[in-house]
């Protein structure tokens, strides 16, 4: 066997810093990643199409769904923001053609309908006017305008060039961002943050926004507002008094510590982490990383375990989230199962469990592709048992598949999220600090069965990535060991400074046990390497 020589990179998204070294590991024969990257590229970039060539032609805003092309979702719009920023990283699109649609949706928002600062749910594509989305929800929607926002700040990041253009869509974010009154829905009085107001009906909707679901990215911008921001207590008063905040119970051998029994539909795990990078998020009782993985995993062993047969889920076929159904639509999970599986749960999942959400997509693509995929991707959901199949797109169920694939495949978004100063000193006000994690392999959760995590060769490198942390000062070693007992070491006693960190290797497809030692210290990990 030659030498191959381990990849030293450093991301502040998805990968961190290692040091190369050489190590004796085989070739391989690359042409099944090479399928995986297509595969994922496809999708990705068909999705992607959904936010640029299915944009309304005036606005530029998202559709709400692909039924009714003229109202325009605001919290949907802030992800297909996020996915115009991963089109221009990708190539799709050029990086002009980027900033000129931006400079045509900040324009937009700027003259539509606002309610202290905050956009409705839906606007009409065209003037900007709110189309209600009930009969009192006819004002501002907190909620929604977080996601409009994040997606904003994040394109304000990236495109951070000297052009007038550049200059003028950064300058116009921010006056939108600076704009929200975050602070008004705060104002009534009971110390209270809420997600609804009107100018006719007040705060009759009377819906303030508890945790523990898909909000925290809310009380991040409002915290971390320069001009309205709310006080920290409003966090602790209302997000944090819950009875579905807490939780601390084991579901199907993971431990949940936060969330609904069985964690909830899978979009918790989604919506507000586009840019949050879960991994270095921690308030002291509840690591996020943790939490998004162990609510993936229960989802996943649900369908895979518990679920009716006569569902047809599977290891390839799962994934429980909010999205259209044969009833028209609901928030499916396991403890609100009809059989209904949405591609969105199990694609927007991939840097929590990338093999489980490739199997997912490969299936999808392969076995239902003829009724399910279409001109912008995945359709929204279908039901075996039912027989029915959508023939709807839902912006905020496509926009997570581009942008969390993206964050498995590059960190982009994560890494852009990293350097927007107001997002983390919202979660700063929450108690929210990166973690000082202690040595071990920190970002796995094994199967409680096995024992065993599944780790698949990320498909952008021809490798597989293995996280570990260091905490201290002793020099570190790292081998992989196969069932002969045969072990070939990764890394041989190195220092590394206190954090997280990767390294990228070859091996053959099998099962293999990773073993970490610092100094006394030894912790084992079993890789099933796919």
């Amino acid at each position: 066997m030659k030498k191959k020589l381990i990849t030293a990179i450093l991301f502040s998204g998805l990968f961190f810093e290692t040091k190369a070294q050489n190590v004796p590991l085989p070739t391989l024969d690359k042409s099944p990643l090479s399928e995986k990257k297509e595969y994922i590229e496809t999708i990705q970039k068909t999705t992607f199409n959904y936010f640029w060539d299915f944009a309304h032609p005036v606005s530029g805003l998202a559709p709400e769904r692909s039924a009714t092309p003229n109202v325009v979702t605001s919290g949907g719009s802030g992800f297909g923001i996020m996915c115009v920023v991963v089109g221009s990283h990708r190539g799709w699109i050029t990086r002009k053609a980027a900033v000129n649609h931006l400079l045509k949706v900040t324009k937009f928002l700027a003259k539509a309908d606002r309610f202290h600062g905050a956009w409705s749910h839906w606007l009409d594509g065209n003037t900007g006017k709110v189309v209600p989305f009930g009969e009192k929800d006819n004002g501002g929607d907190l909620v929604e305008t977080a996601y409009l926002v994040n997606g904003l700040l994040v394109a304000r990041s990236y495109f951070d060039g000297n052009t007038p253009d550049e200059v003028l869509l950064r300058n116009q974010i921010t006056k939108l961002w600076e704009g929200v009154e975050w602070d008004w829905y705060a104002s009534r009085g009971d110390n209270h943050l809420y997600w609804h107001w009107s100018p006719n009906y007040n705060w009759a909707m009377n819906m303030p926004i508890r945790g523990y679901n898909e909000c925290l990215i809310t009380y991040v911008l409002a915290l971390g507002s320069p001009t309205h921001a709310i006080k920290p207590d409003v966090y602790s008063n209302t997000w944090k008094k819950s009875d579905f905040y807490l939780n601390g119970k084991e579901y199907l051998g993971y431990k949940l510590p936060l969330g609904f029994p069985y964690g909830g539909s899978l979009f918790f795990a989604h919506y507000s982490y586009l840019s949050l990078d879960p991994r270095l998020m921690d308030d002291g009782t509840t690591n996020y990383w943790k939490l998004n993985l162990a609510q993936t995993l229960i989802n996943y062993k649900h369908c895979v375990e518990e679920a009716p047969k006569s569902y047809n889920y599977s290891s390839e076929n799962w994934g429980l989230t909010a999205s259209d159904d044969y009833n028209f639509y609901d928030a499916h999970s396991p403890t609100n199962d009809n059989g209904t599986i949405s591609p969105t749960a199990a694609l927007s999942s991939f840097p929590y469990t990338p093999y489980a959400s490739y199997q997912a997509m490969r299936y999808f693509y392969l076995k239902k592709g003829a009724i399910l995929f279409g001109k912008y991707g995945f359709f929204d959901a279908f039901n075996d048992t039912k027989n029915w199949y959508s023939n709807q797109y839902l912006a905020i169920d496509q926009g997570p598949i581009v942008v969390m694939i993206e964050n498995y495949r590059s960190g982009l978004l994560w890494k852009i999220g990293q350097n927007i100063p107001e997002l983390w000193n919202g979660l700063k006000k929450m108690g929210i600090t990166k973690p000082e994690y202690p040595t071990g392999f920190y970002m796995y959760l094994p199967d409680p069965k096995t024992d065993e995590v599944d780790l698949m060769a990320h498909t952008d490198f021809a490798k597989y990535v293995l996280d570990f942390a260091v905490k201290g000062t002793e020099p570190i070693q790292i081998e992989l060991s196969d069932n002969s007992g045969q072990k070939t070491i990764l890394i041989s006693k190195t220092i590394y400074k206190s954090g997280m960190h990767q390294i990228l290797f070859q091996s053959r497809p099998g099962k293999y046990q990773a073993i970490l030692t610092q100094g006394a210290q030894q912790e084992t990990l079993k890789l099933n390497l796919r």
